[in-house]
């Protein structure tokens, strides 16, 4: 079974995520900001990591750079999916070494066929 760890300050978008990937038979865990998620992912190495850019301390930007730099975590790839729509923003992401960049709110069907385009 896939893993993909979920990062988001709000319960509400993690419980969102959450749901619509475990009723497609896809584990989830989740991390509440970009510090939490590093130890996650180096802990539990999941699949597919999808990233939120605004939390408290660490945000997603900086959170994706230490992953995607690090050995142990840099072939997990990250998807972020933030309410940041700016170009500028997702240049800024993809440049951090995200391989997809979503903007909310996304679409549950738009969520699952990210996720499944990583997984495979």
């Amino acid at each position: 079974m896939s893993v993909v760890l979920i990062v988001d300050d709000s319960p509400t978008e993690q419980h969102v995520m959450s749901r619509v990937l475990e009723k497609n038979g896809i584990e989830t865990l989740v991390a509440s900001d970009g510090e939490e998620a590093i130890a996650i992912a180096e802990q539990n190495l999941p699949d597919l990591i999808l990233m939120d850019v605004v939390m408290p301390g660490m945000n997603g930007f900086q959170a994706t750079r230490r992953l995607t730099r690090n050995p142990l975590t840099a072939e997990i790839p990250v998807v972020m999916i933030t309410s940041k729509d700016q170009e500028s923003d997702r240049v800024w992401g993809l440049r951090q070494g995200a391989v997809e960049y979503l903007t909310k709110p996304v679409e549950d069907s738009e969520l699952l066929a990210a996720v499944r385009a990583r997984l495979t």
